[in-house]
């Protein structure tokens, strides 16, 4: 199935803008710890912290250039997640007296980390901006909400907060339900979606054994930060582990071992080619072209337009079709013209009905692997595949890229770099 004009109202309704001189400068990420590993004792506040000072460490670039600050969280996984973005902030380096701004968009909040940066620097508010996206899925907690004025007998109402966020209740249907609403719709297969998940294992594999992530993972260690005046902060590991270097969740998965699991959810997808739970958080640079020319920096890639649309609740997975076409469209280009496109792999008949939309050749998209075998930290994930996606470009020596994500509710969002290097 491949309908061009499918969502074209979700696509004319689009947010959408094209930047003519902002600039993804640099990108550092944390491994992706499996669920309940060795970083499941770590808040997101921290792991963003870590993330943020391995950036600045890494690319060279002072925390104390930054004048504005944008993080991206799902859950809340700590009694002081108000303070997020804030303490990333402070913790970090960067100037106290830069502010501090909360984003989210459910599964496309990394994404718009790096659109809410590009933004305030379009509006003159800064220069260079730090955007943080982080995640702890392990301290999802198990929460009640209706207990503040007591206990009613036999009514107690605790629940797993990771399990029961996943359900939209509009249509009344978990996010997994809605790949299988796709994989009806598309005429999917359980047999393609477990080939392809055996495909992003061996992607992710190769792209591992090859040393290509260490170019953007920086490996975490037990960590302590100082602030004068405040109380200190600190990163342990669990375990009694002293480093997390590689995504725990990436290892030689075969389609006969993917092809013996049980369905999740009564269809085609099951545990093993949907996104991994993980724990982690992805840090970048995003600047103007005058701060860019200014310090002789070298960015990863410019950054050309942005674009978030809405989609039936029901289909939400094929939220990035729409949106990687608005976004192309605002920056003059079409789908033909994106070398490199990274969708993120939230559900295996996901990703296969955004391919089928929008007719994708497989070697150019996730060529190094997706989130089924690397994991999806849902405020992280945007901003480590526009990392990605930036480093792609440049290792084909390919001009334009995207990166998208379908969000919980309906939602896609898209952003459009180019390699000028």
């Amino acid at each position: 199935m491949n309908t061009t004009n499918s969502y074209a109202a979700s696509q004319a309704a689009a947010h959408a803008a094209r930047y003519d001189d902002i600039w993804l400068v640099a990108g550092s990420r944390t491994p992706f710890a499996d669920y309940n590993g060795v970083l499941r004792d770590v808040s997101p506040t921290d792991l963003g912290i870590f993330a943020a000072r391995a950036l600045f460490d890494r690319s060279g670039i002072p925390a104390s250039e930054i004048d504005a600050i944008v993080a991206g969280n799902m859950a809340q996984a700590s009694f002081d997640a108000y303070f997020l973005p804030r303490h990333i902030g402070l913790y970090s380096g960067v100037n106290p007296n830069v502010p501090a701004l909360l984003v989210q968009r459910l599964c496309g909040t990394g994404f718009e980390t790096i659109i809410a940066a590009a933004d305030q620097i379009t509006l003159g508010k800064a220069k260079v901006a730090l955007a943080v996206g982080t995640e702890s899925m392990s301290r999802n907690p198990i929460a009640a909400y209706t207990h503040r004025a007591g206990f009613r007998m036999g009514q107690l109402d605790f629940r797993d907060f990771l399990w029961e966020a996943t359900k939209d209740t509009a249509p009344g249907a978990s996010m997994g339900d809605t790949a299988e609403n796709l994989a009806k719709r598309y005429g999917i297969s359980r047999g393609e979606v477990d080939r392809f998940a055996e495909q992003s294992f061996a992607h992710a594999c190769a792209a591992w054994e090859s040393g290509w992530f260490a170019g953007e993972v920086a490996p975490v260690v037990n960590a302590k930060w100082e602030l004068d005046g405040y109380n200190a902060r600190s990163l342990k590991l669990a375990d009694r582990a002293e480093v997390c270097d590689r995504d725990g969740h990436v290892r030689p998965t075969s389609f006969d071992a993917l092809q013996k699991l049980k369905p999740a959810f009564g269809g085609v997808q099951t545990g093993g080619n949907s996104s991994a739970i993980v724990d982690g958080a992805a840090a970048v640079i995003v600047a103007h072209g005058d701060w860019v020319r200014a310090h002789g920096v070298k960015p990863l890639a410019r950054i050309v337009a942005g674009a978030s649309v809405a989609v039936p609740p029901e289909i939400m997975g094929i939220g990035p079709a729409p949106a990687i076409r608005a976004a192309a469209a605002k920056a003059g280009l079409t789908v033909g013209d994106l070398g490199r496109v990274e969708i993120n792999e939230a559900f295996g008949a996901q990703y296969l009905a955004c391919e089928r939309e929008l007719g994708l050749d497989r070697e150019r998209a996730n060529v190094h692997g997706g989130a089924i075998a690397i994991g999806h930290p849902l405020g992280a994930s945007g901003v480590r595949l526009t990392t990605t996606v930036a480093r792609e470009l440049q290792e084909a020596r390919l001009q334009f890229g995207v990166s998208s994500a379908c969000c919980g509710g309906g939602q896609g969002v898209a952003i459009v770099v180019e390699n000028v290097g």
